[in-house]
């Protein structure tokens, strides 16, 4: 993958992230919580593969991605361990509203969710300085 091609790719998975987190805001403010909640869990995962194509690595896998988040930014010290936390628990959480037929979710689980998501997107794009 040449430099141009990997900085069109990050460009076009921070849009992506992007679209997500205005997405989930809009989704939240119609009550919408479940689709909030994946919205938001997709901007942080959209983040973290701009994150991954920068050092060219690519996986589609979710929880490829969040361990190599883990692995090549928190455990090295470029983000805190309050990233993965917030990763993991949106993860978690998509994870349960998406496909678990019993599972609720509050307005204040989605506002969370959207909050971590809008600075973990921030993070980044001051990491990626796009």
């Amino acid at each position: 993958m040449n430099t141009g091609n990997v900085k069109a790719l990050v460009a076009y998975r921070l849009e992506q992230a992007r679209e997500s987190l205005e997405a989930s805001t809009a989704l939240l403010k119609e009550d919408i919580l479940r689709s909030s909640i994946n919205r938001s869990y997709y901007a942080m995962f959209y983040a973290v593969l701009a994150l991954l194509a920068l050092e060219k690595r690519e996986t589609s896998k979710h929880s490829s991605a969040i361990s190599l988040f883990d692995a090549q930014f928190v455990k090295k010290g470029l983000f805190g361990r309050e990233f993965s936390r917030w990763l993991h628990e949106a993860f978690d959480l998509r994870q349960r509203s998406d496909y678990m037929a019993e599972a609720r979710v509050s307005a204040k689980d989605a506002a969370i969710v959207l909050e971590h998501a809008r600075a973990f997107l921030e993070a980044v794009g001051g990491y990626l300085s796009f």
